[in-house]
């Protein structure tokens, strides 16, 4: 398996990360004073959960870093985020 270059998007609202097949490798978000959450869809809105994440109701920055080769996405990387200001989703595609 060759070498791909890591990429990234930020995203403010729920969309689309990448239109491509890629694989989540981290991602870094601010929470808003709400619990919330951020989940990684496979296919777009209504495409397979990857992975789901719960946002404390705290107000501030957090990185999530996924081990090992990290979550593949074959399709596109969707993201949908409740209750969160911001996410930067980096992935290798």
């Amino acid at each position: 398996m060759g070498a791909h270059d890591l990429r990234s998007a930020t995203l403010t609202a729920s969309g689309s990360a990448s239109g491509a097949r890629g694989r989540v490798r981290a991602m870094t978000y601010l929470a808003t004073a709400t619990p919330g959450s951020i989940v990684i869809k496979d296919g777009g809105a209504s495409g397979t959960a990857i992975l789901e994440i719960a946002t404390p109701g705290i107000a501030d920055a957090y990185d999530v870093i996924i081990p090992d080769s990290g979550f593949l996405c074959s399709t596109n990387v969707y993201v949908v985020l409740t209750d969160v200001a911001s996410v930067t989703v980096m992935y290798e595609g």
